[in-house]
């Protein structure tokens, strides 16, 4: 580390992100009842400056935990609701035509609910593509920019969109160009037996759980400044040459492993790799630890990796999918490390 100095700011201790990360767990835990791998996830992704492409099946959850943790970090929230009529200019907003008290007319934009902190893009794949393809600028460059003016977003700004995979009618699936933008692709799963006797429980009583804002005074800024000392967590060349040659051996092109050849069409891009080592450093942050390891890069391997991996068709008439190529490259990656 930097003696804790980013660019002037003075930054939090690693024992000062563990609390904050660890506060966010517990209150996000109060109204969500499991997902706690996904919940870990998402909280590894927002501090490693990155997005979430949220994919489950209708009511278990989804919606519940981007709303939660706006509200657990005390920061602005809002929502869209992906339509097939919804248009770019409904997400970014708009120029109106408005009149001055001198009687004089001027043109004013009018800010779309992009501008804001944590934004909700709720079953993203039901909007066309040019509405899809609106948030592309925001997400990668933290801007929008309409009639050739740029207006720069609120930081920290952080896109959770949700996919739901099992309605395939009036939808309009995310073409692998934007599906790299988004840092992880997280899976929730159903429920177990337990977990839906403890949602029944907890929500179809008289009292509600609550939140209480992690942050609640600066929050923004307290925010960027854990997200600094991410960037300050030291990775060795070792790691970094772990990182590009797992990523490269999932682009057939440049791979010799059997599965690979035969199972994948196109790899991971170098996006992959970023997501790779700025996951990892969020985990290593999360043990104490200033450096990353070899673990903590295949602890978010998957989330970071498998939608970045397009299936052959005989991957799909074998039933292989992108995750277990994933898992197949770390088994042959523990040989890299030694």
């Amino acid at each position: 580390m930097s003696d804790n100095q980013h660019s002037g700011v003075d930054l939090p201790t690693p024992a000062e992100f563990g609390r904050s990360f660890a506060a966010l767990e517990e209150q996000l835990g109060r109204v969500i009842v499991g997902h706690k791998e996904a919940l870990r996830q998402i909280l590894v992704a927002f501090f490693a400056g990155g997005h979430v492409l949220i994919e489950g099946v209708p009511g278990i959850g989804k919606t519940l935990i981007v709303r939660s943790l706006g509200q657990a970090l005390g920061l602005s929230f809002a929502r869209i609701q992906f339509t097939i009529d919804l248009m770019p200019a409904d997400v970014t907003g708009t120029r109106i035509l408005e009149e001055a008290e001198n009687g004089r007319r001027r043109m004013e934009f009018i800010q779309g609910p992009v501008f804001t902190n944590v934004l909700l893009a709720d079953e993203i794949n039901r909007a066309t593509p040019k509405t899809q393809s609106s948030l592309l600028e925001a997400m990668a460059e933290l801007q929008v920019t309409i009639a050739g003016t740029t207006h720069i977003l609120p930081r920290p700004f952080f896109v959770l969109a949700t996919l739901n995979p099992i309605e395939m009618e009036g939808t309009y699936p995310l073409p692998e160009a934007q599906l790299d933008r988004f840092l992880f692709k997280v899976p929730l799963s159903y429920p177990s037996e337990d977990e839906i006797r403890a949602i029944v429980r907890e929500t179809t009583g008289a009292l509600q759980p609550t939140i209480t804002p992690v942050f609640p005074e600066a929050a923004a800024d307290h925010a960027n400044r854990l997200r600094l000392l991410v960037r300050e967590v030291i990775v060795a060349p070792e790691i970094e040459t772990y990182v590009a040659r797992l990523v490269r051996a999932t682009v057939p092109s440049a791979s010799k492993d059997e599965k690979v050849l035969r199972y994948v069409s196109f790899g991971a891009s170098p996006r992959g790799a970023q997501s790779l080592v700025l996951g990892a450093k969020v985990m290593a942050l999360l043990a104490g630890r200033v450096n990353v390891s070899f673990g903590d890069v295949e602890a978010i391997a998957t989330v970071a990796l498998s939608h970045r991996i397009v299936p052959s068709f005989a991957a799909e008439s074998a039933g292989v999918s992108p995750t277990d190529i994933v898992l197949h490259l770390l088994e042959v990656g523990r040989a890299w490390q030694r």
